[in-house]
């Protein structure tokens, strides 16, 4: 019976996704025309909304599993597999842009800049702020916090500012051989850390509650099954919530192609839209956190995300770049050398406290609204 019941509940979980890109490949695939390439420019506007709305919806999936497995595998590997969900969609849409479209250098750049800026600034000051407003002040392991600073910190600038100056033809791009050093560290560096994190700092980043009260060998086996089996389930969906946004990212980039080419869209504007697809739900699972003065798994969710986009992302695009012989251009201008810069010297001062407040996400929000304003108005 609970088997059954439990089969019940995934389907329904993954109804929407699943029937998103149902309906999405039968549009398509209609024989009145309706494909990407037969439409006109108004048309593929409402496509590429739409496509956002559902992958959206499809994204939501995958973060509703994911807590469910989080909560089921507690501090830090929960945020762990929140971050990579995303990670992975994130992977995959930089990747279709890349196969399907023209090939765009600077996508991964603005990507990887976005999320440092939405993260940094804006989730981590939406947070801060709400959670402040709420509770007055709170607390938060300092070495959890600057465990992650330490490593976004370097890499950050080693993939956005540093290429600035290392090229002889005075483009802010990498040689071969510095791409795979960048890459190597930065693998090398996030193998470390997770190590760590999962080893002997663990109780840095979240403790386990007890409850003090130790149950009877037979019911503790008896719930360890439940939980196991709880696991199973929502590790499928998780699954199966993430096939449909993979799928479904291939329209998305051709949308996304259409956008950079003929709507002329700011520069970096396409990888925010990335960013908001793929981080909009750990937003709100930090805002949430906030609220509920969880404070340290805002922060997990914040720097986690960040710190897997360089650590994860860069490398995986870097070498499905030299695979297919494109190159990328890496470093950022002037005015977003100065955000970064100021980003990083706030988020050291916020986390060093130990403490959050109401004045420090309203600093961070006031260098999120300037990233936007710089954005549209260079």
């Amino acid at each position: 019976m609970k088997l059954l019941k439990d089969f019940l509940s995934l389907t329904r979980g993954l109804t929407f996704p699943l029937l998103s890109w149902a309906a999405w490949l039968w549009i398509e695939q209609n024989p009145q025309g309706s494909s990407v390439d037969a439409l006109g420019v108004r048309s593929l506007e409402i496509q590429g909304g739409v496509i956002f709305a559902l992958m959206m919806g499809c994204v939501f999936s995958v973060d509703r599993y994911a807590d469910r497995v989080a909560e089921r595998l507690g501090e830090p590997y929960g945020t762990l597999v929140l971050t990579f969900s995303a990670t992975i969609i994130e992977v995959s849409l930089l990747l279709q842009v890349m196969v399907s479209g023209d090939h765009n250098p600077s996508l991964m750049r603005d990507t990887v800049y976005a999320t440092l800026m939405v993260v940094l600034n804006g989730i981590v000051g939406v947070s801060l702020t709400a959670g402040g407003w709420r509770h007055i002040e709170q607390a938060f392991d300092l070495r959890g916090a600057l465990a992650y600073f330490h490593i976004i910190a370097p890499l950050s600038l080693f993939v956005l500012v540093l290429p600035n100056f290392t090229g002889t033809d005075g483009k802010p791009t990498l040689e071969p051989s510095q791409e795979a050093f960048l890459g190597i560290l930065c693998m090398v560096v996030y193998g470390v850390f997770l190590r760590l994190q999962m080893g002997r700092h663990r109780s840095h980043f979240g403790h386990v509650a007890s409850t003090g009260w130790i149950s009877p060998r037979k019911e503790a086996k008896k719930r360890a099954l439940e939980r196991n089996s709880a696991l199973m389930w929502s590790l499928i969906g998780l699954g199966g919530a993430l096939l449909p946004v993979l799928l479904l990212s291939e329209h998305l980039a051709k949308i996304f192609d259409h956008g950079m080419q003929v709507l002329k869209w700011p520069a970096g504007f396409g990888g925010l839209l990335i960013t908001s697809l793929v981080l909009a739900p750990e937003g709100l699972g930090a805002l949430r956190a906030a609220l509920s003065n969880r404070m340290q798994r805002s922060i997990n969710i914040c720097l986690g995300s960040a710190l897997a986009t360089i650590a994860v992302t860069v490398p995986t695009v870097l070498i499905a770049s030299a695979l297919m012989g494109h190159s990328l251009v890496l470093g950022v201008k002037a005015t977003d050398i100065t955000l970064l810069s100021a980003t990083l010297l706030v988020v050291l001062v916020t986390f060093v406290s130990g403490k959050a407040n109401l004045l420090q996400g309203i600093v961070h929000l006031m260098i999120f609204v300037a990233y936007l304003f710089f954005m549209f108005k260079p």
